[in-house]
């Protein structure tokens, strides 16, 4: 390789570092709602997994069935969690295509 291809290719190496940089800024950035079944439980994280609000109905607080507030909670986290992963694997998944990177 010449020079001149070695250049070019660092000069669109860091386009691309740029341009992933600031797709990961837009999504810590985010809010992602995940729900639990008939929205009992809903919470809010940004994306970069940090809880910032939970919301739960009245009817989901019964205190002969702790576990089933626990359930709720659980799963209204986990669909948060998921939405996170699937639109970090939507934006970044184009830079990373063919490189087995852990965690993409």
């Amino acid at each position: 390789m010449n020079g001149m291809n070695m250049g070019k290719m660092m000069q669109k190496a860091r386009k691309m570092q740029q341009k992933m940089q600031a797709e990961q800024a837009e999504i810590e950035k985010s809010e992602f709602v995940g729900k639990a079944p008939e929205d009992m439980v809903t919470v809010t994280f940004t994306g970069d997994r940090k809880m910032k609000d939970m919301n739960v109905k009245p009817d989901a607080i019964d205190p002969d069935d702790p576990d089933m507030l626990s359930d709720l909670v659980i799963s209204a986290v986990n669909d948060a969690l998921g939405k996170i992963e699937k639109d970090t694997q939507d934006k970044m998944g184009q830079y990373t295509k063919g490189m087995n990177i852990p965690g993409m």
